[in-house]
C-alpha cells in the first residue's frame, strides 16, 4: 500500500544563492518528483520575488515582500523579517501536512516546525543569538546534513537530530568541465586562479584564506584569488573592511565576483586551479563536492564535518601555513579527479528526498517533539 503524498511547505530566508537556499530548491524539486505537493516560502527583498534560478513548475513559490528600511540595524531587520514571514505564512499553514524550515529566520517564523540545522553559528547581535537558539530548541524535530553537526547539537543541547545528507547536482558540474567556451571565457578573464565561494564573512574564514594566498603567491606570482557568491541578510561590513585593509597591506588584489548566475557557476568552478573551502564552520561542504564533480582539486579546513563528508578526496590544512602548503601541493601535483567525481555522484537529491519522505511519515506517527 503506497503512502499518501504529503503537502510540504519548505521555508527559506532569501531568493539569492546561499547554500541553504540552494538546498531548499533542490530538495523541493526532488520531493515534487517523488510525488509530494511542495511550496517554497521565502522572503523577497527589494521586490526580488524570483529565485536566482528557474524553479521546476511542479514546485509552488510563495515570495513574501520584504523591503529594507534605511538606517535599520541588523537586529531590528532580523526581527522584522521573522514577523513579516510569520504573518504571511500563518494564513496558509493549515494547508500543509509538513512545515519544514531551513534556517533560523524561517524557523522562528514557522514554529512549530521541522528544522534542518545546516551548521551551527555564533552571533554577537542579541536578536540573532536569540533567533539561533530558538531555532534549535523550539522545533518539533530536527534534521542535520552531517553526523558531525548532529553530534554538536546533541552535545550542546541534548537533542537528537536525524542525519540526512545533502544531494549534489554532480551532472551539472561535470558538464561545466566540458563547457569549453565557458571555461575559455574565465581563463581569458582571470588567468589561473584559486576560487572560494560563499562571500567574505567570518564563518568562511576569508581573512585566513587571504593570508594563505599571500604566502602561496610568493611561488605563484601569476595566480589570482577569486571569490564568488555571498548574498546574506547579516551585516559583515566590519569584517569586509578588515579584509580589504589586509589585502591592501599584503599587496593582494582579490577579484570579488559577487552573485553569479546559474549558467556561469559550473564553468567558473571547472576552470579553477583549485577550490579553497577554509571555513571554520560547515554543515556538509556542498561547494567542495561540486568542485569534485567538476574534477577540480579541493583544499579544505581540517574540520570533523569535512573529514566525514569529503574523506580522502581532498587535501586539508588546519591553519594558515597548512592551508597555503596544501594549496601549493595540489597546484604542483594535482590529484587524480576520479575518486572525487565518484564521491560527488554518490550523493543524489532523489535519495535525500526519499529519506525526507520517510522522516515526514515518521513525524505523522510521532506527534510529540523529539529530544
Amino acid at each position: 500500500m503506497s503512502r499518501p503524498s504529503p503537502r510540504v511547505a519548505l521555508l527559506t530566508y532569501s531568493t539569492r544563492p546561499r547554500g541553504g537556499v540552494v538546498h531548499t530548491l533542490a530538495l523541493a524539486e526532488a520531493l515534487a518528483r517523488a510525488g509530494a505537493e511542495v511550496d517554497v516560502w521565502t522572503l523577497a527583498r527589494g521586490g526580488d520575488a524570483t529565485f536566482f534560478r528557474p524553479v521546476d513548475p511542479a514546485v509552488g513559490v510563495r515570495a513574501v515582500p520584504f523591503e529594507a528600511e534605511e538606517g535599520e540595524e541588523v537586529g531590528a531587520r532580523i526581527v522584522r523579517s521573522i514577523e513579516e514571514l510569520r504573518r504571511a505564512f500563518a494564513r496558509h499553514r493549515g494547508s500543509y501536512d509538513v512545515v519544514h524550515a531551513q534556517d533560523c529566520i524561517s524557523a522562528n517564523a514557522a514554529l512549530p516546525c521541522v528544522r534542518t540545522v545546516h551548521h551551527l553559528d555564533t552571533f554577537t547581535t542579541p536578536e540573532l543569538a536569540a533567533c539561533h537558539e530558538r531555532a534549535l530548541v523550539a522545533p518539533q524535530a530536527r534534521i542535520c546534513v552531517s553526523a558531525a553537526v548532529a553530534t554538536e547539537v546533541r552535545d550542546g543541547w541534548g537533542l537528537s537530530p536525524t542525519v540526512i545528507p545533502n544531494g549534489v547536482d554532480a551532472a551539472r558540474f561535470a558538464a561545466g568541465a566540458d563547457d569549453l567556451v565557458g571555461r575559455r571565457r574565465w581563463a581569458d578573464l582571470l588567468g589561473p586562479y584559486v576560487l572560494a565561494l560563499g562571500g567574505i564573512e567570518p564563518r568562511k574564514a576569508s581573512l585566513d584564506l587571504l593570508e594563505a594566498f599571500a604566502l602561496l603567491r610568493r611561488e605563484h606570482p601569476g595566480l589570482r584569488l577569486v571569490l564568488g557568491g555571498g548574498e546574506t541578510l547579516f551585516d559583515y561590513r566590519a569584517y569586509r573592511a578588515r579584509f580589504d585593509a589586509r589585502a591592501a597591506e599584503l599587496g593582494v588584489e582579490p577579484l570579488v565576483l559577487g552573485t553569479l548566475t546559474e549558467d556561469e557557476l559550473p564553468s567558473l568552478v571547472a576552470q579553477a586551479s583549485v577550490l579553497a573551502m577554509v571555513s571554520v564552520k560547515e554543515g556538509f561542504g556542498l561547494a567542495a563536492m561540486e568542485a569534485l564533480a567538476a574534477g577540480v582539486p579541493v583544499v579544505a579546513r581540517d574540520l570533523p564535518v569535512l573529514r566525514e563528508v569529503l574523506g580522502d578526496t581532498v587535501s586539508y590544512g588546519a591553519d594558515v601555513p597548512g592551508i597555503s602548503d596544501a594549496l601549493a601541493a595540489v597546484l604542483a601535483d594535482p590529484p587524480d579527479p576520479a575518486a572525487g567525481r565518484r564521491l560527488a555522484a554518490s550523493y543524489t537529491w532523489d535519495a535525500a528526498a526519499a529519506a525526507h519522505l520517510d522522516f515526514y511519515a515518521g513525524l505523522a506517527r510521532t506527534p510529540h517533539p523529539t529530544r
